[in-house]
């Protein structure tokens, strides 16, 4: 076999926030590949960072009274100690706010220019007269210039699903000093995408870096036209210096994923190893990037476009996750299913975790749900009954009555020839990240052998007079069966494979998965995992509601006592009866819901109002990621709203919902007895 020698790399967390369980599965994903790679004796260099720059870090520090480089140095410390304690080995994980970085992206942008590919144009934008800043969309808030919603960003509705500039919001105003934002003009400095389309489309369509649904995803926004990128922002920001300027500032995605780059940088430095060799265009080393769909957008078509243009390596692969969802909703932190990594530590097992995850990952880009009722019974299930039990109810035997050696040959060579059988498919499924096919089939091992040790029933042979040699030989094949699952699952569970690892006296490399350990030394087994109970499940998301009361008693105390935010959103200017009755709201079922490709955040429903059928778009794609699941729902809709032509169709209406928007959406419901038509009154 030929060994390759891979860089890997993993999306950088942002320094503005903890680690919580929907970052955690793209970790676990990626270690699990690079720990696979390695047994298989490939070289593998993993490198991540934390991403620093934007205008949420320089606020945030500024809010709590300390400099961006303070907070940063907080952020790395609980993020690395979020990924040590989830057993994730990065060779290196460092940061965007270091000199590698300000040296590659200076690089990078420097040699674009040469080539073409930067244009500056004088833009408008709103700017903040308190604070002395240009604003980004999303720290303008106001009313929905379609649907009157108030508190809506200032790029999109998250009620109506409307997109639109900053510029149409009414009564806008700062997020940052609450000051009514006014209109100022800027130089800004572009990458011409547009110049980049014949290389991005061949890359995206002949390359085979990405993955068949991430193409047609990708082939959408080619439809809409690429447009240019602006990578500037004006100061007061908190990022680097775009070369031969005074007040401009690389925008943070123009920087962040060349922190893969600077770690490496930093790694080689420290390691004796030749950077060039791995970035150079024609390069041998194979580069992964593991990524969430949501910035599938960034790594597609601005990275190659800007890699391409400064004459640097492209990705040799691009792999593309789904969220991650708690009980089959968007994680909340309401209900105590938003999950940071440190709390989740303090009452489960990472271990646990990657193995669930594990189960549930395949190639494809889909949600992982994390059933906590599930991943309770799986754990106990898999790795607790038919793994580790599998040890435990032979190993006590080899001790007390063969001094801890087991037998020199095997009861059964053609159960023991399992373990070959399914080697080279385990391979292919974790060398296609379809991990959730491994698991199978090593489970599938464990039933197995399970079933052999059953059938044998060990216990009862020890009670038989000259069955010594026999019982010798089918505890031993047990011994060696719990071997090959642990090498096996080794990627998954490194923590246990270690414990299991020591107790065998034996490395348990992959490679010698299928030679049985014959007239071998073992050590006497102790308990190797504990079973998960519900009390723990229980208190860890009473603990996670706990982490958002002390975040908003946070945030209460970094505000002024006139300006604490009220709990609940103020009510609207008041209205006479005749004014609430002009609005019809209706009972209707939900019969069809799609996702609408061209939109992050619409769906298309038709409703069922039993007189008729409506089309509706709503803003909800990122809370309900299961659309089918909404199929027989039955909704409060507005019947009456004027019709509005959007460019996905036509809406002619709107469902209700509850809460203070995303992650908090909740579609208003009815009782059973409600029929289809019905008016609300």
């Amino acid at each position: 076999m030929t060994h390759k020698t891979i860089l890997v790399t993993n999306a950088l967390p942002y320094a503005n926030g903890p680690i919580h369980l929907g970052h955690m599965l793209e970790h676990i994903q990626s270690d699990i590949y690079v720990r696979f790679k390695r047994a298989l004796g490939d070289t593998v260099y993993y490198v991540c960072g934390d991403d620093c720059h934007g205008t949420p870090v320089m606020i945030k520090a500024a809010s709590r009274g300390i400099t961006p480089e303070e907070l940063l140095k907080e952020a790395s410390a609980s993020h690395r100690a979020d990924l040590a304690g989830f057993l994730i080995n990065y060779d290196n994980f460092y940061a965007t706010h270091t000199p590698e970085n300000q040296e590659i992206s200076s690089m990078m942008y420097l040699k674009a220019r040469e080539h073409g590919y930067i244009k500056t144009e004088t833009i408008s934008q709103l700017f903040d007269p308190k604070e002395q800043m240009f604003l980004p969309d999303r720290f303008v808030k106001g009313t929905c210039p379609r649907c009157g919603a108030k508190d809506q960003y200032g790029d999109n509705c998250e009620v109506c699903g409307a997109t639109y500039a900053p510029t149409e919001l009414k009564d806008a105003y700062s997020t940052v000093s609450g000051a009514k934002p006014v209109l100022k003009e800027s130089l800004h400095y572009f990458f011409d995408l547009p110049k980049a389309h014949d290389f991005l489309y061949d890359f995206i369509r002949n390359s085979g870096v990405l993955q068949s649904e991430t193409i047609n995803k990708l082939e959408e926004w080619f439809k809409q036209g690429l447009k240019m990128w602006d990578i500037s922002r004006d100061a007061p920001y908190f990022g680097f210096k775009i070369p031969d300027t005074e007040d401009k500032f690389f925008y943070v995605w123009m920087d962040a994923p060349i922190g893969y780059f600077a770690s490496l940088k930093n790694y080689c430095s420290t390691h004796n190893l030749n950077y060039d060799d791995f970035v150079k265009p024609d390069s041998k080393v194979e580069m992964y990037h593991f990524i969430g769909k949501d910035i599938l957008y960034f790594h597609s078509l601005f990275w190659p476009a800007t890699l391409m243009a400064s004459d640097q390596r492209l990705p040799t692969k691009i792999f593309v996750h789904g969220y991650v969802t708690v009980n089959g909703a968007k994680m909340s932190k309401s209900k105590g299913t938003f999950i940071k990594a440190e709390t989740f530590l303090k009452y489960q097992k990472a271990e646990s975790l990657r193995y669930y995850f594990a189960s549930k990952l395949t190639s494809a880009v889909v949600d992982v749900d994390l059933s906590l009722d599930d991943y309770m019974a799986k754990v106990n299930s898999d790795i607790v009954g038919k793994v580790v039990n599998l040890a435990s109810r032979t190993a006590g035997f080899i001790h007390k009555r063969f001094g801890g050696r087991l037998s020199s040959k095997s009861y059964a060579p053609e159960v023991l020839g399992k373990i070959a059988e399914v080697k080279t498919p385990i391979i292919e499924a974790y060398d296609s990240r379809n991990y959730a096919e491994a698991i199978r089939l090593i489970m599938g091992l464990a039933d197995e052998a399970n079933r052999y040790i059953d059938r044998m029933a060990p216990w009862s042979l020890a009670k038989i007079e000259g069955e010594d040699e026999k019982l010798h030989e089918v505890c031993s094949d047990g011994i060696n069966l719990f071997r090959a699952l642990i090498t096996y699952l080794a990627p998954v569970l490194p923590e246990l494979a270690g414990k299991a690892s020591d107790f065998l006296n034996d490395p348990l490399s992959l490679e010698q998965v299928t030679k049985p350990l014959c007239d071998h030394e073992i050590k006497p087994f102790k308990p190797l995992y504990q079973r998960i109970e519900k009390s723990q499940i229980d208190a860890m998301i009473e603990a996670s509601k706990e982490d958002l009361k002390d975040q908003q008693s946070h945030n209460q105390k970094n505000q002024s006592a006139e300006d604490k935010p009220s709990e609940y959103e103020p009510l609207a200017p008041e209205i006479t009866i005749d004014d609430f009755v002009k609005v019809d709201l209706r009972v209707g079922t939900i019969v069809e819901a799609q996702e609408v490709p061209e939109a992050r955040k619409l769906l298309r429903l038709k409703v069922d109002l039993g007189f008729t059928v409506r089309q509706v778009f709503a803003g909800i794609k990122q809370v309900y990621t299961d659309p089918q699941a909404l199929v027989g729902r039955k909704v409060v809709m507005v019947a009456n709203l004027k019709p509005r032509q959007m460019k996905f169709g036509l809406s002619e209406g709107m469902v209700t919902a509850a809460g203070a928007g995303v992650p908090d959406i909740y579609l208003l419901s009815v009782d059973s007895g409600a029929k289809n038509g019905d008016r609300v009154h």
